[in-house]
């Protein structure tokens, strides 16, 4: 097995403008700051961004707002980051908020290669206009389709060279179902081992889905 450690350059080299990019954690726990970072030095533009939220200021994802680098956005939560709320009530900023158990679904359905979850969740409101109606058993549900990136940006606590990958308490959220939702997956680490040291049942993240790998500071 080869490592994934990758040179912080190189990851800046990889962000390209209009990538359809997730990011991992709830709230900025369990986000990657410094591959957030790498994602702003790379001065792309016209990026989508897939979250939970779009973190707090100062945090997470709420620091590519700042920059202006995204056009759109996919989360569940944005209340605790007033720019996100600012730019789209300017029209600055697509903002698409989801229910989180259905965007957790649709990321899902596109790691597993499904075509959709089905949900009762939006049927009857603004949620619904688009999109397909099925009935099952005599039920109505939306079809949600699967939801892919082009960059999966993740945060693990433990991670071996190869990319074998766990994640500590909360941080877990949505981490572990991105990194199948991806053309190109990235995990920033807090604890690095040589390859053979983790104990495999901690593993949460194979190595096989893992292109680059990059030690990060702890999280507070």
């Amino acid at each position: 097995m080869r490592s994934k450690l990758t040179a912080y350059e190189e990851i800046v080299k990889r962000v390209k403008d209009g990538m359809q990019i997730m990011i991992g954690g709830f709230l900025a726990d369990g986000s990657p700051e410094l591959l957030i970072d790498a994602v702003i030095e790379s001065g792309a533009k016209n990026l989508t961004i897939i979250g939970n939220d779009t973190g707090v200021p100062g945090r997470g994802i709420a620091r590519l707002i700042d920059t202006d680098q995204v056009d759109k956005v996919i989360a569940s939560h944005v209340g605790l980051n007033p720019k996100t709320t600012q730019r789209s009530i300017e029209g600055s900023l697509d903002l698409q908020l989801v229910a989180q158990g259905t965007l957790a679904e649709q990321i899902r359905c596109a790691g597993a290669g499904l075509g959709g979850a089905l949900t009762p969740t939006g049927l009857g409101t603004e949620v619904a206009a688009g999109k397909r109606i099925i009935e099952v058993q005599g039920k109505s549900y939306l079809l949600e389709e699967p939801l892919r990136a082009d960059l999966a940006l993740l945060k693990s606590s433990i991670s071996d060279e190869f990319g074998n990958s766990f994640y500590e308490g909360t941080c877990k959220n949505f981490n572990i179902v991105m990194a199948y939702a991806a053309d190109l997956v990235m995990v920033e680490c807090d604890h690095l081992v040589d390859i053979g040291e983790m104990n495999p049942n901690l593993v949460e993240t194979s190595g096989i889905l893992v292109d680059h790998l990059i030690k990060g500071a702890k999280c507070e």
